[in-house]
């Protein structure tokens, strides 16, 4: 039986968003759809074995995100919502099984392959926190916008709700709309992907050599040469500048990226936000020093995916060190306190 003052916690995984978002996180933008990859799986033997690598190089570690949910308080319930009778989710099946959790099969309702879970999940979730008051905790592991009005109806109810969803795919008002966001990235026990194998870049090399030697150009297409051999520099420098490598932590999954800013720096960031967060603290206390655990709860507060250990720090007080330029901590007692420097004035 639990004790009142217990934290239960109920988890909701739209597994289809998680391993596409994390498959073209890793492999390239929209790359799950070119690849076809949903009819695969990494024991796949008739599949490519360029798919078959990506595929492996983009596992996602359930363990990992339950593991995190399971930190907030008792699981009561968790569950993933998938077309479990494709290769590429029956894969996940065993371990999923292995830490009791329930597999809500979703088919797909249209020959393009939506299956409704945003909807069957936002109806579960509600009908839960309605069968079950005890509930304190949500956990949605998506970054879809859909759900957007489902973490706004939970935190109407009561719950502390928390989203993990994968950088690049996660919509930054999902994350404003939850209590806490968390990229998958960031959660302990994840590691990086391994990088690709020299044996996949091979023949694709290859191929492009072949096609070069055998292909001639026809006469039209030597006078489109010409023509670029003619063009400015600057044009030559535009057409063959490579694709940004830097993702952004939140972006709408789909979005095109034509007059997208470039994403800014996750350090530069947290610096600025650091840097609000005690100008907040000094003119809502009008105290010199503020006590660290306050300033973090108002940089979750005003960003709910800042965490310190995803910047590379073990505890809040080293990213705050970090940052001697903005802000001062003093170490002088047990209670640790932090202000604004004060050569940086206050706005």
């Amino acid at each position: 039986m639990a004790e009142p003052g217990d934290t239960r916690v109920a988890v909701y995984l739209d597994f289809d968003n998680i391993v596409i978002s994390r498959y073209d996180q890793v492999n390239g933008r929209n790359q799950f759809q070119r690849d076809k990859a949903r009819a695969f799986s990494t024991a796949e033997h008739t599949a490519d074995d360029e798919v078959i690598e990506k595929l492996a190089r983009a596992t996602v570690d359930v363990g990992a995100i339950i593991d995190f949910a399971s930190s907030f308080g008792t699981l009561v319930l968790t569950r993933a919502y998938a077309d479990w009778s494709a290769p590429v989710n029956a894969e996940y099946r065993g371990q999923l099984v292995s830490r009791a959790v329930d597999l809500v099969q979703l088919f797909p309702a249209a020959a393009y392959g939506k299956n409704g879970a945003d909807i069957r999940l936002a109806v579960d979730a509600v009908e839960d926190m309605f069968r079950l008051p005890d509930l304190t905790h949500v956990v949605i592991v998506a970054g879809d916008s859909d759900y957007i009005a489902l973490a706004q109806r939970c935190k109407r109810l009561g719950r502390y709700v928390v989203g993990v969803g994968v950088a690049g795919s996660t919509s930054k008002s999902l994350a404003a709309a939850c209590d806490e966001m968390v990229t998958y990235d960031a959660l302990p026990g994840v590691e990086p992907p391994p990088p690709a194998s020299a044996a996949t870049e091979k023949p694709a090399k290859a191929t492009r050599k072949r096609t070069a030697k055998s292909t001639q150009p026809a006469p039209s297409e030597a006078a489109t040469a010409d023509e670029e051999s003619a063009a400015s520099p600057a044009k030559k420098a535009a057409r063959k500048a490579p694709a940004r490598s830097t993702v952004p932590v939140f972006a709408e999954p789909g979005a095109d990226d034509v007059g997208e800013p470039e994403p800014e720096d996750a350090q530069e960031g947290a610096t600025r936000l650091l840097e609000r967060a005690l100008r907040l603290g000094h003119e809502k206390d009008d105290a010199d020093w503020l006590h660290s655990s306050a300033v973090k709860s108002q940089m979750k507060r005003m960003d709910p995916s800042f965490n310190e250990k995803a910047l590379g720090y073990r505890s809040f007080s080293d990213f705050v060190k970090s940052r001697d330029a903005v802000a001062e901590m003093d170490d002088s007692s047990t209670a640790r306190l932090v202000r604004l420097r004060p050569g940086r004035g206050r706005r």
